[in-house]
């Protein structure tokens, strides 16, 4: 089977603290036929430089050293240089099992469009960790198994079927490649949404391996996807203009009533990011923003025509804050998020 190449690609930007631990887990993988492409997006600390270190130690490893453009930008370089015929993505501040490429590389085919997908594990500086697995039932979807239980459930659930992850994957190089164009290296939020979401729609087989953690996403109360950001909404609204151009283009005229219904009910979900996003860290704002957000004529009518279901706790709060925007519940949302995360 290690006749298919694999290149790992590593998305590089200011984290020397970590990054040992994730070169070191991907030069100890059983998986002999690999390439481990670094790329450098012009860190300030010293990562580039250890980047340098790591290719001296192994034949494998392959350094980028490009200008800061953004972790889309990264891993894209890193794709367009593989040689490859699979690709496996892992963020510089993550790692992953010794055993991860060969256990995974044990389902490939060899086919031009197919994704092995695993589980993840949430790590936290604590020491504390979470198991996350896919919602979708482990198997092999090909053909029409593929297009009535896995397409239509890609978008518009609040627990996804498939991880809309680049990361915790083998993907066909040729999948990725031919559908770059629809990432916008300014979405930060959702980002990897603009690149599985088409893969996946391309995609002839996927393979969900049986509850199978290799990943370790190492979450960083620090990382600036947990802080404050005030273009998180107009990030939102590039994004569901980013999934609804793949729907247009990707889809035939049957599928793209149902998918059209599942990419507003996301954008609903992506809504309660930004609530949160507001009522957590804009303190001085987040009454005026939530209000002005929740009652543009659009998304007040999306959230009455599209009804979505929400189970998880803080969810609930922050749906009911998106269909009644008033001020006493704007104040309960900032209050929760004060009780729950202390500021």
């Amino acid at each position: 089977m290690e006749c298919y190449k694999i290149s790992i690609i590593v998305p590089v930007y200011n984290v020397e603290k970590y990054l040992a631990q994730c070169v070191k887990s991907l030069m100890a993988q059983t998986w002999e036929n690999i390439e481990i492409i670094l790329v450098d997006d012009g860190s300030k600390d010293q990562s580039g430089v250890m980047c340098d270190r790591f290719a001296l130690e192994d034949e494998r490893i392959r350094v980028i050293h490009k200008e800061n453009g953004g972790l889309i930008s990264a891993w894209k370089r890193g794709a367009e240089e593989a040689a490859g015929e699979y690709l496996h993505f892992v963020d510089g501040d993550d790692w992953i099992e010794k055993e991860t490429i060969e256990e995974m590389g044990a389902f490939l085919t060899g086919s031009e469009k197919e994704i092995i997908s695993s589980d993840y594990i949430i790590e936290r500086e604590d020491g504390k960790r979470q198991y996350v697995w896919q919602k979708l039932v482990p198997g092999e979807y090909e053909g029409k198994k593929l297009k009535e239980a896995v397409i239509p459930q890609i978008l518009g659930n609040e627990e996804r079927y498939v991880c809309i992850s680049r990361c915790m994957k083998l993907i066909s190089r040729k999948l990725i490649l031919e559908n770059m164009h629809y990432s916008d290296p300014v979405i930060r939020m959702g980002e990897d949404t603009t690149i599985l979401l088409p893969a996946i729609a391309d995609c002839e087989r996927l393979v969900v391996m049986d509850h199978k953690a290799y990943y370790h996403y190492l979450y960083l109360e620090t990382s600036m996807v947990h802080k404050y950001d005030s273009g998180l909404y107009e990030n939102m609204l590039r994004l569901r203009k980013v999934v609804l151009r793949v729907i247009e283009d990707k889809f035939s005229a049957g599928e793209k009533e149902w998918m059209l219904k599942q990419a507003q009910k996301e954008h609903i979900y992506m809504m309660l990011l930004v609530l949160k996003n507001e009522a957590r860290g804009n303190p001085g704002g987040y009454r005026k923003n939530i209000a002005a957000i929740c009652k543009e004529p659009e998304l007040k009518k999306m959230v009455k025509q599209y009804p979505v279901a929400v189970r998880q706790t803080a969810n609930r709060l922050l749906y009911a804050v998106l269909k009644h925007p008033n001020a006493v519940m704007i104040s309960l949302l900032r209050l929760a998020m004060i009780i729950y995360y202390g500021k």
